[in-house]
């Protein structure tokens, strides 16, 4: 069971690294689900297989498809899709799947061997976990959705725009592109209805 940790541990903390590292987002959230996962390893090795099991349909599912799917939105143009396949190529595929097998390697061996003997503690039920956050926990779990919702509000406030600045940047947007030229216009003309004061 230590061996199982501890390996669990390590694609935990290389996949963590990896998802720093990474200079496109796509490359970083692959990293970071394997993160998760190797964590909800961790979850069901200590005896907690509710709290692993929400962590691979929360987190590393509903919330990672989420930030994969925002990602891929925003790529719309013709040129962003052909640099996206180019992003999606094997090779970034190789460093997740290695990880990612190491673990599933290790969640088989886990399901399939001999009850536990060692001195990691034995399941616990989800009524144990309701019962531990909503008692002696009570002020923790408080504070986390506290911390939580400020940084949803400070997320809002510094994503928000002024309606006034769009309004301004548009017509900013709008100058400058009257007095660029045509492409494959006269230059000379170009500049013919500028007035020009007298010497």
């Amino acid at each position: 069971m230590e061996i199982a940790f501890y390996i669990a541990g390590v694609v935990a903390i290389i996949s963590t690294m990896m998802t720093i590292t990474r200079l496109n987002a796509i490359h970083a959230l692959l990293y970071l689900v394997v993160s998760l996962l190797a964590v909800a390893v961790v979850f069901y090795i200590l005896g907690a297989p509710f709290v692993a099991a929400l962590e691979v349909i929360i987190y590393a599912g509903a919330i990672m498809v989420l930030f994969v799917f925002a990602v891929m939105l925003l790529n719309t143009g013709e040129s962003d899709i052909v640099r996206e396949r180019l992003l999606l190529s094997s090779e970034v595929w190789l460093g997740p799947s290695i990880l990612s097998s190491v673990l599933l390697a290790e969640v088989g061996w886990l399901l399939f061997r001999e009850p536990p003997t060692g001195a990691f503690p034995a399941a616990i039920e989800p009524k144990e976990v309701g019962i531990a956050l909503f008692g002696p926990y009570l002020i923790g779990v408080e504070l986390a959705s506290m911390l939580l919702l400020a940084g949803l509000v400070g997320a809002n406030h510094l994503g928000r725009r002024d309606p006034g600045t769009e309004e301004t940047e548009e017509a900013e947007n709008a100058d400058t592109r009257a007095r660029q030229p045509a492409a494959g216009g006269d230059l000379v003309r170009a500049g013919a209805d500028r007035v020009t004061s007298a010497p």
